[in-house]
């Protein structure tokens, strides 16, 4: 049985789907919410399915505390589900091939820093594209540059908000996140 943590910075809607595809599950199981927010709703969906929550600031990410800990409790994978902070190299080379993100677009559009949640819908609307979707990438030191493991795409109208652009990427991935990580597991 592997182990997953999930670092999340935000609602947790991606970390909800997670956490119940891998209920009952003999190949892994969340064993782990920890957000760099103590007010994020995510630690509120972690408590309802009785998964254990940490908190911690941005020192204690970049001093390898964060790293530590995920070692101690025998962590095998790392999941990023809307998680804002850049990963710090320790992190990284502790979980090498082990630490997935999810991006609300088909990097490499619309990547890298600040490019998140409904700053990158706008920017897609702002474009007119015709699609957008979801990448789901290995992490690197780098923000949105890992080695992309899966993308799907979904079609744009002319007249979606960035908002119906939002909702129609939530869709994908709810579908495609929790299948794609028990894939690499």
């Amino acid at each position: 049985m592997k182990n997953i943590a999930i670092l999340a910075s935000g609602s947790g809607s991606n970390a909800e789907k997670i956490i119940n595809h891998f209920q009952g599950s003999s190949k892994a199981r969340v064993t782990l919410i920890a957000s760099n927010k103590k007010t994020a709703y995510v630690l509120e969906r972690a408590k309802k399915y009785g998964v254990p929550t940490h908190t911690f600031n941005k020192a204690e990410l970049e001093s390898g505390q964060l790293t530590e800990l995920l070692i101690n409790l025998n962590i095998d994978f790392v999941v990023l589900a809307g998680f804002l902070l850049q990963i710090p190299q320790g992190l990284i080379k502790a979980f090498p091939n082990r630490m997935v993100n999810i991006h609300p677009a088909l990097l490499p559009k619309y990547g890298g820093r600040g490019m998140y949640g409904d700053n990158v819908h706008k920017a897609v609307k702002a474009a007119e594209e015709k699609e957008t979707g979801i990448t789901i990438h290995l992490v690197n030191e780098h923000y949105d540059e890992g080695k992309i493991i899966f993308q799907t795409a979904v079609k744009i109208d002319k007249t979606d908000s960035p908002d119906q652009i939002a909702e129609k990427v939530h869709v994908l991935e709810h579908k495609y996140y929790p299948k794609i990580i028990e894939s690499l597991i």
